[in-house]
C-alpha cells in the first residue's frame, strides 16, 4: 500500500481549519455542565451526555419520519443546548418563558460562536433559532424529543428521596403534543413515570 503525501493548506484554509478546533474546545465546556438529572449511578448528568441521548433517540426513530429531514433534526439537537457551555443548565422546574432565558442563551450561543468562521456561524445560530421558534417540522420533533429525553431521564436516574417524579406529568406537554410519535412516546414516557410513583410510594 502506497501513501501519498498531504498537501500543505493554505494560509486561509489553516485559519479556518484553526477557528474550527478554537469553536471545538469552547464547546467542551458541555461536558462539565450538569444538569438537574441524575444518571442511573446517581451522579449529575451533562448537558453532553443528555445531547448524545437526544441524538440517540432520534436516530433510532428515523424510520418512523418518512417525511422528516433526518441530518437536519440531528443538527437541531445537537446545537440546540450549545449555549449552555458558557450560561449553563437551568433545571427543567425552574424554567418559565418569562425569564429572559432564551434571549439570554442567544447571546452566550453568539458568543461562543465568534470563533466559527462566518459562514458556519450563520449556520448554526440559525438552527439554534429554528429550534427556538419550533415550527419546522424539524424543530417540532426535536423540541419534543428534547422533553421525553429528559422525562426517561428523571425516571432512570438514582434521584434523591424527595424527588418530585409528579413533576413529568405535566412537564413540556404542548411541545409532546405536536406529533403522533411525539404522543405516543410521551403516553409511554407517563407510564413509566406513574409506575416509578408507585415504587416509590411502596419503599
Amino acid at each position: 500500500m502506497t501513501y501519498t503525501t498531504a498537501q500543505e493548506p493554505s494560509s486561509a484554509e489553516s485559519d479556518r481549519l484553526a477557528r474550527i478546533i478554537d469553536f471545538i474546545q469552547a464547546a467542551e465546556a458541555l461536558k462539565d455542565t450538569l444538569r438537574s438529572g441524575r444518571t442511573g449511578q446517581g451522579r449529575a448528568e451533562s448537558t453532553a451526555e443528555h445531547t448524545w441521548r437526544l441524538c440517540l433517540m432520534t436516530l433510532l426513530f428515523e424510520a418512523d419520519l418518512a417525511d422528516i429531514d433526518v441530518l437536519k433534526l440531528l443538527k437541531i439537537c445537537v446545537i440546540h443546548d450549545l449555549a449552555e457551555a458558557i450560561s449553563g443548565d437551568v433545571p427543567a422546574p425552574s424554567q418559565s418563558s418569562d425569564d429572559g432565558r432564551a434571549a439570554r442563551e442567544r447571546q452566550d450561543l453568539l458568543t461562543l460562536c465568534k470563533a466559527l468562521p462566518e459562514d458556519l456561524s450563520a449556520e448554526v445560530v440559525a438552527l439554534w433559532d429554528e429550534y427556538a421558534e419550533a415550527k419546522s417540522p424539524e424543530a417540532i420533533l426535536a423540541k419534543g424529543f428534547d422533553k421525553i429525553e429528559t422525562m426517561l431521564q428523571h425516571v432512570k436516574g438514582r434521584n434523591a428521596p424527595d424527588f418530585d417524579y409528579a413533576f413529568n406529568l405535566g412537564y413540556g406537554r404542548e411541545a409532546t403534543d405536536r406529533h403522533p410519535l411525539l404522543r405516543n412516546l410521551r403516553l409511554l414516557a407517563d407510564n413509566l413515570t406513574q409506575l416509578e410513583m408507585i415504587s416509590q410510594a411502596g419503599e
